[in-house]
C-alpha cells in the first residue's frame, strides 16, 4: 500500500502526463475525515476526462492501489475516484465551476505541486 503522499504525486504526475488543467491538490486531513488529500483537474472534452480518469487508475495499481469506489461517466462531465486516503475529482470546466470544490474546502491547504511536477520530469 502506497502513502497517501506517494499515491497524490503519482497521480499528479500521470495527470500532467495527459494535460489536465487546473490541477489542485487539498491537503484536508484537518478539515475532514474523508481522505488526506483532495486532488482536482479539469478536462478539455469527455474523450480528455476519460483518459485522465484511466491513466488515474494506472498510476494507483503501479503502487498496489485501487478505487474503492468509482462515480460519475464522461458524459456526465465528472468523475470521482475514491481510494480513501486520496479522493480525485475530475470535471469538464462547467461542472468544476459549478461544484466549486475549492470554494467548500477553502479551510483545506493547498499542496504545492511544484516539487512533484518537477520529480517527474526526472523520472
Amino acid at each position: 500500500m502506497a502513502e497517501s503522499l506517494e499515491l497524490v504525486a503519482a497521480i499528479v504526475k500521470a495527470l500532467d502526463s495527459k494535460r489536465a488543467m487546473n490541477m489542485e491538490v487539498l491537503h484536508t486531513t484537518d478539515v475532514t475525515t474523508l481522505a488526506d488529500y483532495f486532488v482536482m483537474a479539469t478536462a478539455a472534452s469527455s474523450t480528455q476526462l476519460r483518459t485522465l480518469s484511466d491513466v488515474t487508475e494506472e498510476a494507483a495499481e503501479k503502487l498496489g492501489e485501487t478505487p474503492y469506489n468509482v462515480e460519475g461517466e464522461r458524459e456526465s462531465g465528472w468523475r470521482v475516484l475514491d481510494f480513501s486516503s486520496v479522493i480525485v475529482h475530475l470535471f469538464l470546466p462547467e461542472q468544476r465551476e459549478f461544484y466549486s470544490l475549492e470554494r467548500l474546502w477553502r479551510d483545506a491547504e493547498q499542496v504545492d505541486l511544484e516539487p512533484m511536477l518537477a520529480k517527474g520530469a526526472e523520472d
